[in-house]
């Protein structure tokens, strides 16, 4: 039977092609969890050092390799993937790693992970880097799932996109997509040379300070300064940080460590908050970093905070002298590096202080970084929009273009600013409104009042860990409900992907040609 001209249009109309080349995305995504099975052997051989059974990891190694190569084998064409296929594979990577990451957490039957649920939600929490977690006696975890716990962190620290770029040739094509959704904000810095070169110099880097970290805190265990700090927790600790992931072997976080330890943390917490390609000219003499406007903005708020939080403490006399001035100074710079350690209880501390930080849960750190949150650049060039919105009420012929570090944006990255900024506030907003619904519905809890509520979507959507109240530095989320949960887990999937990858997914037009 022949088909008419007709016909055909109308075939098109109700059965539009898709614009996606799926199997060149899942053909992709197979090849980067393929090779994630490569971060098993670090737990299973801290296993096999302290005499732990290295079967769970084992096993997670040999299940993820089999299913990244299976997915790889059914399909074809990542050589052809672009920027449309690029938001798919960052979305489905993150959410496929963290299965594979909960595995060994399944096989180990650790009774405080035995759930699927909890399981998945403790790994995507460490590859997201945010720190929430549904333990409730951290310290009971045998050397290697800590250690697991933690590197989980640190592999999604920079990103497992960046690190397949760095390292697997074969990945080039798509790369600027992909590179963009790994290091967000309105613009990746231009380094003038190749994805892969990009991303593997970042990896370098990032390499290279989660080295000297560990010495760092490494000597300061072995000078005596810290009896507790011992090489596993030096290695431990610095996977968390460098990461802004937050997770701590203890129980009580940074809180038992010294104030030498916890100083040392500061310092490279505030630098896991900076620009990595900036850090990166900086290493190289390019440039005067102190010139670039978001770092000022940064450094400026982490001092205003602090001192705003020093004179709380010190008022209220909770703290004086140095331990003030250290426990305002770790909470400012852990929070809105979105790292989420604690050195103190701080849901005890007075309601503003509080607020204080829940702000800072908002705000987030630079740009470039592997901090959450709405980031610095983007308060920044709010701010600006803002007042031009004001000067061009008054001068109304006047045309006034927003400037970043001297150099005018395009209204396209202006407009793309107003748009995340508000979709940021959207999903807070029902990301909060859910939880409250759900722990009434399935738990009939109606103790979770709206701070609660507010403190949890903050710190999950922005990667920050803890919360205020029941969910603070030394809580746990393991008191809500599975649906909650399940919420929960979405918005710290949402959050280390900045919403636009998983919110274009969502829209017609990207399936259609």
């Amino acid at each position: 039977m022949i088909e008419s001209p007709r016909l055909r249009r109308a075939q098109a109309r109700t059965l539009p092609s898709l614009a996606v080349d799926l199997g060149g995305a899942l053909n992709l995504v197979g090849a980067l969890v393929k090779y994630l099975s490569l971060a098993f052997l670090l737990p299973a051989g801290v296993a096999l050092g302290y005499g732990e059974s290295a079967w769970p990891f084992v096993l997670s190694a040999v299940v993820t390799v089999l299913a990244g190569w299976s997915l790889e084998r059914v399909t074809q064409g990542k050589d052809r993937i672009g920027m449309r296929e690029g938001f798919l594979v960052v979305a489905l990577t993150w959410l496929l790693a963290a299965l594979f990451v909960c595995l060994p957490y399944l096989f180990a039957d650790d009774p405080q992970l035995g759930s699927p649920l909890n399981a998945y939600f403790e790994s995507m929490s460490g590859l997201t880097t945010t720190g929430a977690s549904v333990l409730t006696d951290i310290e009971a975890l045998n050397h290697s799932l800590a250690m697991w716990r933690q590197f989980s962190q640190w592999i999604g620290g920079m990103g497992i996109i960046v690190l397949a770029l760095a390292v697997l040739p074969r990945l080039r094509v798509g790369g600027r997509q992909l590179l963009e959704s790994e290091l967000p904000g309105p613009d990746v810095e231009k380094l003038t040379v190749s994805i892969r070169t990009v991303a593997r110099r970042l990896w370098v880097l990032y390499l290279a300070l989660t080295v000297l970290m560990v010495l760092v805190l490494a000597v300061i265990g072995w000078t005596g300064l810290d009896e507790r700090m011992n090489l596993f927790e030096a290695v431990a600790h610095a996977f968390a940080t460098l990461s802004t992931g937050g997770f701590s072997t203890q129980a009580r976080s940074i809180e038992g460590f010294s104030a030498a330890t916890q100083w040392a943390i500061v310092g490279f917490m505030a630098l896991a908050g900076v620009n990595f390609a900036l850090m990166y000219r900086a290493v190289l003499r390019q440039g005067r970093p102190w010139r670039d406007e978001e770092l000022r903005l940064y450094v400026f708020l982490l001092l205003g905070a602090s001192v705003i939080l020093f004179a709380k403490l010190v008022g209220r006399e909770i703290y004086e002298g140095e331990e003030a001035v250290r426990h305002s100074v770790f909470q400012t710079v852990s929070i809105m590096t979105t790292t989420g350690y604690a050195s103190a209880d701080f849901s005890e501390w007075p309601i503003f202080a509080g607020m204080v930080l829940v702000a800072l849960m908002l705000i987030g750190g630079s740009a470039g970084s592997t901090a959450g949150a709405i980031k610095v650049v983007r308060l920044l060039v709010l701010t600006r929009i803002l007042r031009r919105e004001l000067d061009q009420t008054v001068h109304r012929e006047a045309v006034v273009p927003i400037r970043f570090n001297g150099s005018a944006l395009d209204e396209r990255t202006v407009r793309s600013v107003g748009a995340f900024v508000l979709l940021y506030l959207v999903v807070f907003a029902l990301g909060t409104l859910g939880l409250v619904i759900s722990e009434a519905i399935n738990t009939a809890r109606t103790d979770l009042d709206w701070p609660d509520a507010i403190s949890a979507t903050a710190t999950t959507l922005g990667n920050v860990g803890p919360g205020l109240g029941f969910l603070g530095p030394m809580g746990s989320f393991d008191s809500f409900s599975d649906s909650s949960k399940a919420i929960l887990i979405a918005l710290m999937w949402m959050g280390r992907l900045e919403l636009i990858p998983v919110v274009i997914l969502l829209t017609r037009n990207y399936w259609r040609a």
